[in-house]
């Protein structure tokens, strides 16, 4: 039996202190982010009365990893060294130092919870990697002065307050022999924790916000570093992988073309030239940045921030009833790019392996197409110059402006700097006489959301304008774009398509809610494609293969998205990603995958934004999603997703 002597546990009394506090600390955030963020997302004062305690439960478990190195040291250090005037020193110091951390921590998380309505997840992982563009965000965009200032005053000021406990276990006799049953308990404590809990263990709720309020800040960022690139087999639901090719060799045939290459285990799908079909036109294809639905008057919004684009829309083929793939840039120009469901939990832009694949671009140099793709910030930013120079694209970035911006942040240069760069490189295109196709990735919608001088009328202010300036610019500017090429020779032989790469930000109580995904897609190209509007489904993975269908030029290709207009509405799918979890939309039924390999069924009504949570079973369904996302899965780390010999 352990026996606990008194002197051997005041030892570790600053242990206990800063696990105290730390708990304290993490009811308080949790409190915070549900005053200022749950309670829109529908989770009621009610539901604090489970929220509080199971956070109290994740915090208490995180405190044990996180102060498991300072019981350690507590353990090690001899009596004569603990008992000095510099131990205490140190301790106060350590102390002080911890809690700012902490503090600066759960401010940071007050603020990404009002982006994402989520605790740390990916996207914090992904943007630690690019330190130099997200401090400059951070600090454009939000007080951190403020808050290390306030963070470091109630840090020095807890640790005043404090110190008695802290430094009470400098002031005792604990041998070794008597300090190590209580190092021992939490070894025990810390080993039962790894065993049994998770970050969501706790997460019971239907509503996830609800869930993300019970959860650990720290603990979901360590869960989202260590899944950031996980093997699919292990972690989410699969079938036998030929029955998953015949589910889906079924499915895409609905969207006609004949199959290829089937006995190598490969997905393609040739489609020969169209009869009635515009040629090889040039396309300019612009991906807008966090252009959401939701700002457009055409797409019910009350808003009215997108007049640019709602005027050019009704002068296009526009696709009223369009969804993003994810809430990342990453994630729509993955869809975009490759017409490929959001595999988890890493875009394929930045997986390795992911050089020479069937893209868009690839498939349009096999018919001659000059193919770039132009951004407007560093194209280092989540590996978009790797991946687009090693699958065949010209790459052009900020670096390649001529002459000074008209403004710039650490995101990028005005978006007008960035389409007169696209103007210019056309021309040098067009000059060629080969056909080209032209990417563009704008970043002006963006924190922290500072513009020139000169727009006010329109509503766009230079600094302090927010998410409005932002949309309201983006959208100024792509009329801008059009307005100027249509003054160049190359104009009437051009397909112009705008769509968002995700809406400005995820938000709802629901594991994918979707109405936060609803994106604006427009095709224009006056004299070649008359006016009409379209209510059927579009998703970011149908352009390819739309645009394809409308040039009519032949090709093959592994891609999973459908041709729009040739293909019947009834069994359309979409699909999502959000954090860990991936989804399909077919006819109202909603299919959610997630980690330890669970299925959720759900319906889900476009019209009311409303979720049935009690949906039975879809066997059919469920094996379908699986099909898509396993098979994804697979043909990409097989190398089967590139183009297929001529």
């Amino acid at each position: 039996m352990i026996a606990l002597q008194p002197g051997a546990l005041r030892r570790y009394t600053p242990w206990l202190t800063l696990a105290l506090w730390y708990v304290a600390m993490g009811s308080s955030t949790r409190l915070a982010l549900w005053w200022g963020y749950g309670q829109a997302a529908q989770v009621g004062a009610g539901s604090l009365l489970w929220i509080m305690p199971a956070g109290l439960v994740a915090d208490a478990v995180q405190s044990l990893y996180m102060l498991a190195p300072l019981a350690l040291f507590l353990w090690l250090c001899p009596d004569r060294w603990q008992r000095s005037g510099i131990m205490r020193g140190i301790l106060l110091g350590g102390t002080a130092l911890w809690m700012f951390g902490l503090l600066f921590s759960a401010a940071t998380e007050y603020y990404f919870f009002e982006e994402f309505d989520s605790r740390f997840n990916l996207v914090a992982v992904d943007y630690l990697i690019y330190p130099t563009e997200v401090a400059g965000d951070l600090w454009a965009a939000y007080p951190v002065g403020r808050v290390i200032v306030i963070g470091a005053l109630l840090a020095c000021a807890m640790t005043w307050l404090l110190r008695a406990p802290l430094t009470s276990g400098t002031r005792v006799v604990a041998r070794f022999a008597a300090r190590t049953p209580p190092l021992l308990l939490l070894a025990a404590a810390v080993a039962l924790a790894i065993a049994a809990f998770s970050t969501n263990s706790l997460g019971w709720s239907a509503n996830r916000v609800a869930n993300e309020l019970a959860a650990n800040g720290p603990s979901s960022f360590f869960r989202a570093l260590r899944t950031s690139e996980i093997d699919y087999h292990a972690l989410y639901a699969t079938r036998d992988p030929a029955a998953n090719h015949t589910l889906l060799v079924a499915q895409l045939a609905r969207g006609g073309g004949s199959w290829a290459n089937q006995e190598a285990g490969r997905l393609d799908r040739s489609f020969p030239a169209r009869a009635a079909r515009l040629g090889k036109l040039n396309v300019i294809l612009i991906s807008s940045e966090s252009f959401g639905a939701e700002f457009s008057r055409l797409y019910g919004s009350d808003r009215d921030w997108t007049p640019e684009f709602d005027r050019y829309a009704q002068q296009s083929l526009w696709f009223r009833h369009t969804y993003a793939s994810g809430t990342r840039t990453v994630r729509g120009l993955e869809a975009i790019t490759l017409s490929m469901p959001p595999i988890p939990t890493e875009s394929v832009v930045r997986r390795p392996g992911n050089e020479n694949i069937a893209t868009l671009g690839a498939v349009l140099r096999r018919h001659g197409y000059h193919t770039s793709f132009l951004y407007g910030g560093y194209g280092y930013f989540d590996d978009m110059n790797s991946f687009y120079s090693n699958n065949g694209y010209e790459v052009r970035d900020r670096s390649d402006l001529r002459g000074t911006p008209r403004f710039a942040n650490i995101w990028g240069v005005a978006d007008e700097d960035l389409y007169d760069m696209t103007l210019a490189h056309a021309d040098e295109l067009a000059a060629s006489g080969q056909p080209f196709f032209i990417h563009v990735m704008n970043t002006s919608n963006h924190k922290p959301f500072t513009f020139r001088t000169g727009l006010e009328s329109l509503g766009i202010k230079p600094t302090g304008g927010g998410r409005e300036s932002g949309v309201r610019y983006a959208d100024y500017a792509q009329g801008y774009f059009l307005r100027e090429a249509a003054k160049h020779p190359w104009f009437g032989r051009t397909i112009f398509i705008i769509v968002a790469d995700h809406g400005a930000r995820v938000y709802g109580r629901q594991e994918i809610p979707l109405r936060t995904y609803e994106i604006p897609l427009l095709f224009y190209s006056p004299g070649n494609l008359a006016p009409r509007r379209v209510d059927s489904l579009m998703t970011q993975i149908d352009i390819a293969p739309t645009l394809m269908g409308l040039l009519g030029l032949p090709y093959t290709a592994p891609w999973f998205g459908q041709d729009a207009l040739n293909t019947a509405e009834q069994g359309r799918v979409a699909f999502f990603n959000h954090n860990h979890d991936v989804a399909m939309l077919r006819d109202g039924a909603l299919t959610i995958l997630g980690l330890q390999k669970s299925v959720l069924n759900k319906h889900y009504d476009a019209h009311t934004d409303s979720y049935g949570n009690d949906a039975p079973v879809d066997a059919a369904m469920n094996d379908l999603t699986i099909a898509y996302y396993q098979t994804a899965y697979e043909l990409f780390k097989a190398h089967k997703f590139d183009l297929p010999p001529p």
